[in-house]
């Protein structure tokens, strides 16, 4: 017979190998037990190994002094029979032994049966959410925010005529009845308002002095953060840390066994993980990732790093229920390499601890697990290198100043469940090192939310329904209180339940019993407080009923539910309230909000009342907080961006924002743009009869960067909705006029006497260069610019043209430099008739 990669002998005799084939036992992660396992295999004949650690279990058996025979994919298989053992670096479903009546046998074995790994499934990639689309779903009667304008509630698209044309605006009222007209391409200079509680805002009154005080006050409070952020910022640029090497073959092999396809926001945080830690000076990133997203193998992969580079690494969870969990992932992962992974928490006995500690100092632990007690001054390392921080948030203040003063010595990566708002990424980064992971792992199905009152056979069913299947159920309660009478009444509703109950207050070994025989599924039922709430993986968990969930707060409902729809099974989650006691309000949004947002990646959702700004406070203090209610969200972090640009621009880093992404985020903060052209230019409703989408389309549209994404959504909105009608071309025109006059820092643009006025600072422009430019169509005036079409029938295409020519000279000429210098490198521009062909785009 021939065993190549088919993986079983061919049948010369039809039947003949019936019966002889065993399947392979399930080794858990134990090499030690795989060694062996492998030896007695050749013993009777041979072991066949199909395995992405096969060179390093090649090492292994070598010093052992056991010989060893690497084949490649590539190579036809060893003919029978043969004796020994074979390594073969590949994938293969599971394994199996053949025995045959003379006793010879062959075994093979595969990462599923040794490590329980199975090899992932390539998937087409997923389109990521965008973060920006919750801000454009403005309700009315809901609060927002207009920059130069300040608080008001939203009311209505309305349709009116101005200056003989008809167009949509957002009518928004303010304090004393007041209304504001918002033409639909200024929408991005509005944001839904968020602030720091649940407190409505007060509205601004249209024209007073109260709104610009207000902006004030938030500005001279983002300058103290911007100070702040540079000075940790300067700390690190100046700081010399450790250089780790490029990735080595052990790391290769490490990744490879990875039993899932990474999504491709995970290869580029790990990615950017790794190019921080070669750089010289210390790392500090912040890996964002809703629940389940995938942060922690990034984690391991940055340790396994560090350990490679003989440096030890310490990983630091807010509580001993998440350090086991880790302590559990760390050590069976890296189970086939030399890494010693050990825990520090109150799951360990004191003489276990000192023993611990006592290694770490002599470098006998690579990798230490543990909560804040790695803070303690008896803790020292002999060659720290890494430090690993899980939800710093949930720590206190003198745990983060022990950690800030770590990041000055050593690469810190750190990781939080609380999706950092997009506007915050835009204001922090080049100062923070941040990577999101938005993507949802494959096949998963987001979580059905229920809420109802406390129901006895409403909770009996539920438990049932998950037994029957074969799954688990977390039980969670809001206080320790009373935790004992709930499990006798669960234990009543469901004998056949085994029922287990963990908190806070039981006994260390207590605890940490009961979490390993749920997680071993010994436990139906875990009857809990929120000390499951961070970050615990139970993939056959898929059920979670939590108790007098009005009582918890928005945040802590999102994390909860997060425990469940881990896998690929459909999960359940029941939010339950006392019967016959009303609900507050604020409780009733609460719950409304978490059953609404069920979609995947739903964590921006949620936090953009509460979670997120959680995020703030944590990220920028909690003193931030009446600024964030006085101007909202939105607009706080634009002035934080500001501030922070404007400090980089001193520093010399000005090229870090010109151009970029952030650029187009802060420009909203000029004064807005003014376009007073004949033109009718709208989504009409029978082109998209829904109010809503049509807002949510202008926001986007109006805060376009470029002509191509222009582009782009035009293209969009054809595959959406069919092809354009003529106020929807003349509305993408508009836009696009918008952000090359923008681009340029004009005020307004406009049409009187059959000239085009773009008003502007011309400083930096000469008459004679203008003409030049565009060939005797356009004069230099006081604070503006003049431009005259050849024929008034084209000038649409007349002025982006122009319009475009002008900021191209813009970006060519220096301000520091004389114009004279820099003429000969000017590209020639060709006379507007001389032929620029009509262009589609535009007209």
């Amino acid at each position: 017979h021939n065993l190549g990669m088919g993986g079983a002998p061919e049948e010369d005799e039809a039947g003949s190998l019936r019966g002889v084939f065993v399947p392979q036992l399930r080794l858990g992660g134990q090499v030690k037990a795989a060694l062996d396992r492998f030896r007695e295999a050749a013993a009777k004949g041979a072991a066949l190994v199909i395995s992405r650690q096969a060179q390093r279990f090649s090492e292994l058996l070598a010093e052992q002094g056991v010989a060893a025979t690497m084949s490649s994919a590539e190579e036809s298989g060893p003919s029978l029979p043969l004796r020994g053992i074979y390594l073969l670096d590949d994938v293969y479903p599971e394994g199996w032994t053949l025995r045959l009546p003379d006793g010879y046998e062959v075994a093979v074995f595969t990462d599923t049966d040794i490590f329980g790994w199975k090899r992932p499934v390539r998937r087409p990639p997923v389109r990521r959410a965008r973060n920006e689309a919750f801000i454009s779903e403005v309700q009315p009667g809901e609060y927002v925010v207009h920059i130069e304008h300040g608080i008001g509630r939203y009311l209505a698209l309305r349709r009116l005529v101005r200056d003989g044309v008809e167009r949509e605006y957002l009518e928004i009222e303010y304090a004393g009845g007041d209304r504001l007209f918002v033409p639909s391409y200024q929408v991005d200079r509005v944001s839904r308002y968020v602030g720091a509680g649940d407190a409505p805002p007060a509205l601004t009154r249209l024209g007073a002095a109260d709104w610009r005080e207000a902006k004030a006050r938030a500005g001279r409070a983002v300058q103290a953060i911007a100070d702040d952020l540079l000075d940790l910022y300067a700390a690190r640029l100046v700081a010399s840390g450790y250089s780790f090497k490029e990735d080595d073959g052990w790391q290769h092999e490490l990744e490879a066994s990875f039993p899932y396809e990474e999504t491709e926001d995970q290869l580029r945080a790990i990615a950017a993980v790794k190019g921080d830690m070669e750089e010289p000076r210390p790392m500090d990133r912040l890996i964002s990732g809703d629940v389940g997203y995938g942060k922690t193998e990034v984690a391991l992969r940055a340790a396994f790093k560090a350990v490679m580079n003989g440096k030890q690494v310490a990983v630091l969870v807010p509580t001993t229920v998440l350090a086991q969990q880790h302590y559990d992932t760390f050590t069976r992962r890296l189970a086939p390499f030399p890494v010693t992974v050990e825990m520090l928490s109150r799951f360990r006995s004191e003489r276990e601890q000192r023993d611990i500690i006592a290694r770490l100092i002599q470098g006998d632990v690579d990798i230490v697990i543990g909560t804040h007690r790695l803070l303690q001054p008896d803790v020292l390392f002999k060659d720290l290198g890494l430090v690993i921080i899980d939800e710093e948030q949930r720590f206190g203040v003198r745990h983060k100043e022990a950690l800030k003063q770590l990041r000055k010595e050593v690469d810190v990566l750190t990781m939080t469940a609380t999706p950092i708002p997009r506007t915050l990424y835009m204001a922090i980064t080049g100062l923070r090192d941040m990577s999101s992971i938005d993507t949802p792992p494959e096949d998963r199905l987001p979580v059905w939310t229920y809420v109802a009152q406390w129901d006895d056979s409403l909770v009996q069913r539920a438990i049932r329904r998950e037994l029957a299947r074969g799954g688990q159920v977390f039980l969670v309660h809001d206080r320790v209180r009373g935790i004992e009478s709930l499990r006798s009444r669960i234990s009543r509703l469901v004998p056949e339940a085994r029922v287990g109950v963990g908190h806070g207050q039981l006994p260390e070994r207590e605890l940490s019993s009961v979490m390993e025989r749920f997680a071993a599924g010994e436990v139906d039922v875990l009857i809990c407080t929120t000390i499951i709430e961070s970050g615990l993986d139970i993939p056959n968990a898929n059920t979670i009923i939590i108790n007098h969930a009005d009582r918890f707060g928005l945040a802590q409902l999102y994390q909860l539910r997060g425990r469940v729809g881990r896998g690929a099974a459909r999960a359940y989650a029941y939010l339950l309230h006392s019967p016959g006691q009303g609900l507050s309000e604020v409780a009733r949004q609460r719950l409304r909000a978490i059953m609404e947002a069920s979609e995947l990646g739903s964590g921006l959702q949620i936090a953009m009342r509460d979670l997120e700004i959680r995020g703030a406070g944590d990220i920028l203090g909690r003193r931030q907080h009446g600024h964030i209610s006085a101007v909202g969200f939105d607009l706080y972090t634009r002035l934080l961006a500001q501030a922070v640009a404007e400090r980089r621009a001193a520093l010399g880093d000005a090229a870090a924002v010109q151009g970029s992404e952030l650029e187009a985020f802060l420009r909203p903060l000029q004064p807005s743009l003014q376009i007073n052209l004949p033109l009718q230019s709208e989504f009409p409703e029978s082109y998209i009869p829904d109010a809503a989408l049509r807002l949510a389309l202008y926001r986007r549209l109006a805060a376009s960067r470029d002509i191509g994404e222009v582009d782009e959504f035009e293209k969009e909105l054809r595959d959406r909705f069919g092809p354009p009608p003529p106020v929807v071309e003349t509305l993408l025109y508009q836009a696009r006029v918008k952000v090359v006059a923008e681009s340029l820092g004009a005020t307004a643009i406009g049409k009187e006497d059959g000239q085009f006025y773009v008003r502007m600072d011309v400083s930096w422009l000469e008459g004679r260069h203008l003409q030049e430019l565009l060939g005797g169509y356009g004069r230099l005036g006081r604070g503006q610019v003049w431009l005259t079409p050849p024929d008034d029938r084209d000038w649409r295409r007349f002025l982006l043209w122009a319009l475009r020519e002008i900021l191209a000279h813009k970006r060519e000429v220096r301000p520091a430099a004389p114009l004279a210098r820099v003429r000969s490198h000017h590209r020639s521009h060709p006379r507007y008739e001389e032929g620029l062909e009509p262009d589609p785009a535009v007209m």
